[in-house]
């Protein structure tokens, strides 16, 4: 059995929202993720997926909220998941032509994730003790400006 191909992604949030960006083909809504190069770190790699596919440059929280697992085309990838405290966000960005961004409260994001590990991970940050907190899943949210 081959070995899972690693992969990393940034969970990108702002102001108790998600930010989520299309499939390439626009047939879904994801976070960014992509490989991890050779040399990269999966923090860097998630840096890098973060700018390339959804124009976001942030703090990166530096341990993994956790990991999923997916299958395509014949192999398991396994992906970690690193929290981003998005700080900036670009008009345009290497695959803006390719993609759509968009901003959404955790309930929304939770309904457009298709993967069960993901939610479960989304569920996990946001919730008592989780590393977002739940704050985020208020609907009166109001982040300090001070």
């Amino acid at each position: 059995m081959p070995q899972p191909l690693l992969q990393a992604a940034a969970l990108p949030f702002r102001d108790g929202r998600v930010c989520m960006v299309t499939s390439r083909r626009k047939t879904r809504w994801v976070i960014p993720k992509g490989r991890i190069d050779r040399g990269h770190t999966p923090i860097q790699a998630a840096a890098t997926e973060a700018w390339e596919e959804a124009g976001l440059i942030g703090d990166l929280r530096p341990e993994s909220v956790g990991t999923y697992h997916y299958e395509k085309l014949g192999r398991t990838h396994l992906v970690s998941v690193f929290v981003l405290d998005v700080t900036v966000e670009h008009p345009t960005w290497p695959e803006y032509r390719e993609r759509t961004r968009e901003w959404v409260p955790v309930a929304e994001a939770l309904k457009r994730i298709d993967e069960p590990g993901l939610q479960a991970i989304l569920r996990f940050a946001t919730s008592i003790g989780g590393v977002i907190g739940p704050s985020v899943l208020s609907p009166n949210f109001a982040p300090s400006r001070g």
